[in-house]
């Protein structure tokens, strides 16, 4: 069958030529889309639910929050871990699913179940799922600062809360932008207890008066003059005399009681719970964005970047935003390195095949030939979902060497048969068929073979499979696309440029040379067996010592260009306290 597919090649090489040509652009455009990152993503398929439990001790958001709802998530479908803490005023339950569940299958399944369990929790506690989003999912941070004294704290946090971040969330991929330090503003009532006790008011009725006091109701309408008129009473809040000014009873004399005879009422921050600094100069606003589940994470970033140069023009004078964070640097850094060696490993064979063949169209086969077979492994890997990373990019590494096998052995073979036979017009596909036909099926077995040999690294399971499965991907495709090419565009390509005088084997100079300078040492292999068995079983045993003295790691070390800084405190400082510590490191 392979025969009759070379055969097929070389008598139809003009539609091989237009196939190569459209798979060539196919590639290219692949290349051009397939997601970026520094590395596989190792994260688990999970669903965060975080309840906000305002005020509460850890203990009493365990008690009422965590336990009813890890409980509940125990009989979600394919979930095969649940896993619950519980901190002051919040709860977070990590739902953890079996590999290759789709996210946001697992989404719905959670918020089914979710809906089940709301009516058992607390009327105050308000569970909501997490971002739909990984553990790398954080690629971007950045910090609001203004050094003139302008803006405070509290209004940072407001630019940040009711600005920037609507703005950034509607960025293609950007699935969340978290707030980090600042103060959030709030309207604070600090009732007198005996201004309470003097006009006999429970604590109950002063909260259910501020409650109606803020808020707004419609009249339906009326109707005047042949229109319509809608009724509507204003009563939201806007400032804090409108607060002050809330009735809470009248007294005997029947003389109103207002919020303010029995409060101070007052701006002031909300309870905090962490704060954010930079370079040791005092606080300021952060914001994170954090990349939606299989989106490119160097498309998300640099769209979040010109939208943050977009707004910038938006903010208060003296009001600037501070780069933080960016993984595009690493992930940039990583895969233009990847490229640049795949470059090189591609020259060096080039360059390699010239010298060896002593005749330079033939190793355009080869140059020729593999860029299409690398392009077939990015097609594929666009259309199975795999992002060019470090593994992806370092299988296709590999398979270089065992890709031009195939063309190089075929060019060989080419001209075994061009010192024999006079090759003409009439005659140079006929000599180019029977050439390929030759060696064209055993190479291309050969090939699945090698290709083969990466299934085992396909059963790996958990962090383990996810590390490893891009890698053995991309070289199982870049290897059956050698193995295809190597059939079908190969034997056309020699026809082509296969053409001149070409230097027998034996008169090539490089040959000549290595050939003389190995058969002594052959020679030597081959008359003395025992010795040879001998030192080679010697340099197993000694090898064996360094072996077991070697250390083990799942990853090797990955230089970011980054620092992270964490110190460890006592669980229960206070925020003053922690920012004390921060300014002191």
């Amino acid at each position: 069958m392979l025969s009759k597919l070379i055969e097929w090649s070389i008598n139809n090489r003009f539609m091989v030529l237009m196939l190569t040509f459209i798979v060539t652009g196919a590639g290219v455009y692949s290349l051009k889309e397939i997601p970026l990152d520094a590395l596989p993503d190792l994260s688990d398929v999970q669903v965060i639910i975080k309840t906000s439990y305002p005020g509460q001790a850890p203990q009493v958001v365990e008690d009422q929050v965590t336990y009813p709802l890890t409980t509940a998530m125990l009989s979600v479908p394919k979930a095969v871990n649940v896993r619950g803490y519980s901190f002051f005023g919040d709860s977070y339950v990590y739902v953890i699913f079996e590999d290759g569940t789709d996210l946001y299958w697992a989404r719905s399944r959670v918020l089914e179940y979710l809906s089940q369990v709301a009516s058992k929790l607390p009327p105050a506690a308000k569970p909501e799922l997490g971002p739909d989003a990984t553990g790398v999912g954080w690629v971007y941070e950045y910090a609001l600062v203004d050094r003139t004294g302008g803006q405070d704290l509290s209004q940072l946090r407001s630019i940040q809360d009711w600005f920037l971040k609507y703005e950034l969330q509607t960025v293609p991929g950007v699935s969340e932008v978290v707030t980090i330090g600042g103060m959030v503003k709030q309207y604070q009532v600090v009732l007198d207890p005996d201004s309470l006790r003097a006009y006999n008011l429970p604590l109950a009725k002063v909260k259910q008066a501020i409650q109606r006091g803020n808020q707004e109701v419609g009249g339906s309408v009326i109707e005047m003059a042949e229109a319509e008129y809608m009724v509507r009473a204003t009563g939201y809040v806007d400032d804090l005399d409108d607060l002050r000014n809330i009735p809470l009873g009248v007294n005997d004399q029947g003389t109103p009681i207002l919020l303010k005879d029995v409060a101070q009422v007052r701006l002031g921050p909300q309870l905090r719970r962490g704060i954010a600094e930079l370079n040791g100069e005092g606080e300021v606003v952060g914001g994170v964005i954090v990349m939606r589940f299989g989106e490119n994470a160097l498309t998300t970033i640099k769209a979040a970047k010109a939208k943050l140069e977009e707004l910038s023009r938006s903010l208060p004078e003296g009001v600037e935003i501070v780069e933080t964070y960016d993984r595009s640097a690493l992930i940039e850094r990583s895969v233009e390195t990847l490229y640049g060696k795949l470059i090189e490993e591609f020259m060096v064979v080039a360059l390699v095949c010239a010298i060896f063949l002593f005749h330079l169209r033939s190793a355009l086969v080869i140059i020729f030939s593999l860029p299409v077979g690398i392009l077939i492994a990015f097609i594929i890997m666009d259309r199975m979902g795999i992002n060019a990373n470090i593994m992806s990019l370092g299988g296709i590494a590999i398979a270089i060497g065992a890709m031009v096998d195939a063309a190089i052995v075929m060019v060989e073979n080419v001209h075994k048969h061009m010192e024999h036979t006079e090759v003409t017009d009439s005659n140079r596909w006929q000599v180019m068929m029977e050439a390929s036909k030759e060696v064209g099926p055993p190479l291309f077995f050969s090939l699945l073979i090698i290709t083969l040999s990466f299934l085992p690294v396909f059963t790996l399971e958990a962090q383990e499979g996810r590390m490893f499965a891009p890698l053995a991907y991309t070289k199982t495709f870049a290897m059956a696309g050698a193995a295809f090419l190597s059939v079908t565009l190969v034997p056309v390509l020699m026809g082509y440029f296969i053409r001149g005088h070409v230097t027998p084997e034996h008169k090539n100079p490089v040959n000549r040379v290595l050939i003389a300078s190995y058969r002594p040492l052959i020679d030597m292999v081959l008359h003395s067996p025992k010795i040879v068995l001998a030192g080679a079983l010697l340099l197993v045993i000694i090898g064996m010592w360094p072996l077991q003295h070697l250390g083990s790691e799942f990853m090797p070390e990955l230089d970011e260009g980054d620092l992270l800084y964490m110190p460890s405190a006592f669980p229960a400082v206070s925020a003053g306290k922690a920012q004390e510590l921060l300014q002191q490191t």
